[in-house]
């Protein structure tokens, strides 16, 4: 007698059917989007067209998706170095403004030629994000305190400091709401794409380098797959909390340096444009993995710019909305069902 068929969840799947099962669900995603659209009235193949040549079809456009590029490697590393220990790092938000307010104090205030200044804004940026995270980190690494809610809440302080100083103390009076131009500034090489992006791919690159094949990032991937066998090793447990958890604000801290010093120039409110949020999902598809942040942080940079172009062609900001929610949510349930199989018990 033939055996029932169950499901079988695999702790990892193959790398062809994830990437099938990632296709197949966006496929799905612009189907369902397309009878959206069509119930709007709209023409879903002429918007199509329209997105992809203006996102492919132009240097313009190209130049557009790697401003947005940027950033969402960042946000989306800085949560997916968290996730290693089994953290949640839901504060990349405040942690990219707080790398962009330090970094902003020494582009105004700190005299010297551009290129050392652009050094010591690096520095600070990475500073910045990492001391963002510091009263988080210690609260869970010393007395269990929930992350999740902590760093999310000084995504809010975060925020309106940034507010703050833009519109009041540093505010440029013929801007009013933004601060003076930063002395020093990341140079171009390809239109408005500045060299934050090959920047934002090497540590990307380094940080999977080190979680791969160091054994720093042995014992991080143990501590945050059985934390229990990994104290009962000997491993430092609390050391490598911290060390993941301060990391992850730096790497989102200089993701805001990046942004004002080679995107925005100055100091003002609404920098982020919800890239600390939007990286949990690039981390979220990229299901924790550094190489892969890389190439969700693409998808997203071009689900966002293809919001902006289908505003510009007349649908309300709801309709992107629900199109954008559509696209990532079957994108993330494709790539759970890749880890699936279908298993026959024996008889």
């Amino acid at each position: 007698m033939a055996g029932s068929l169950r499901l079988q969840r695999l702790p990892s799947a193959s790398p062809g059917i994830a990437l099938a099962a990632r296709a197949a669900a966006i496929v799905l995603a612009l189907v369902f989007a397309g009878i959206i659209l069509a119930m709007t009235g709209a023409n879903p193949i002429e918007l199509a067209s329209e997105v992809v040549d203006a996102s492919f079809g132009s240097s313009f456009g190209m130049e557009d998706l790697g401003v947005l590029v940027i950033p969402l490697i960042l946000t989306g590393l800085s949560v997916a170095v968290a996730q290693q220990i089994g953290a949640w790092n839901i504060g990349a938000e405040g942690q990219f403004y707080a790398g962009a307010f330090a970094a902003a104090a020494v582009g105004l205030f700190v005299p010297g030629p551009p290129a050392l200044i652009l050094v010591l804004m690096f520095i600070a940026g990475l500073v910045g994000g990492a001391v963002w995270i510091l009263v988080p980190t210690l609260a869970r690494a010393y007395a269990n305190v929930n992350e999740l809610i902590t760093t999310l809440l000084l995504n809010f302080v975060a925020i309106l400091l940034v507010y703050f100083v833009s519109t009041n103390a540093w505010r440029d009076r013929m801007a009013n709401s933004a601060t003076p131009r930063l002395s020093a500034e990341i140079p171009e090489f390809w239109g408005s794409i500045h060299w934050g992006l090959p920047i934002a791919i090497l540590v990307a690159l380094l940080v999977a380098g080190l979680l791969a094949f160091s054994r720093w990032g042995y014992e991080v991937r143990l501590v945050g797959s059985n934390p229990t066998a990994a104290k009962y090793a000997g491993m430092p447990v609390r050391r490598h909390l911290i060390t993941v958890m301060l990391l992850s604000g730096a790497i989102a801290g200089l993701a805001g340096m990046l942004e004002i010093a080679g995107t925005v120039h100055r100091l003002q409110g609404g920098i982020s444009n919800n890239y600390g949020y939007l990286g949990i999902m690039v981390a979220v598809l990229a299901r924790g993995s550094a190489v892969g942040v890389i190439f969700s942080a693409a998808l997203m940079a071009f689900i966002l710019n293809s919001g902006i172009i289908l505003q510009t062609q007349g649908l309300t900001t709801s309709t992107v909305l629900a199109i954008t929610g559509l696209i990532l949510f079957l994108t993330a349930i494709g790539d759970e069902l890749a880890h699936y199989r279908i298993a026959r018990d024996k008889a």
